[in-house]
């Protein structure tokens, strides 16, 4: 931190791109300052803000949490699935294909 300057990395990804912003907040600055001062809105198609998918270096944040100098504010898409149901049915494929070779006559 120089002079009560915090740097910070805003990200927002999409499938197909990533963007990434750079930004010098106040001492103090909290999530909602950075996504007040960012310019992604303007180059970033379809760039919008859940607040409630919102994270510093991977940890989940709210609109007060204050900044450290260094971190990275990350812009979270919603999952496209659930990853305990994925899990699931790959389990349940594994079974069914288990007991599918241990039915098979062996030869």
């Amino acid at each position: 931190m120089v002079d009560g300057v915090l740097r910070v990395e805003l990200v927002y990804a999409l499938p197909e791109r990533y963007w990434s912003e750079q930004l010098q907040l106040p001492q103090g600055a909290t999530v909602a300052d950075a996504l007040a001062r960012t310019g992604l809105h303007r180059i970033a198609p379809g760039f919008e803000v859940d607040f409630s998918r919102l994270a510093i270096n991977g940890r989940p944040v709210r609109l007060d949490e204050r900044f450290a100098d260094g971190d990275r504010l990350e812009i979270l898409r919603p999952l496209l699935c659930d990853p305990k149901e994925v899990r699931r049915r790959r389990a349940s494929q594994g079974a069914a294909n288990s007991a599918a070779r241990e039915r098979r006559p062996r030869g």
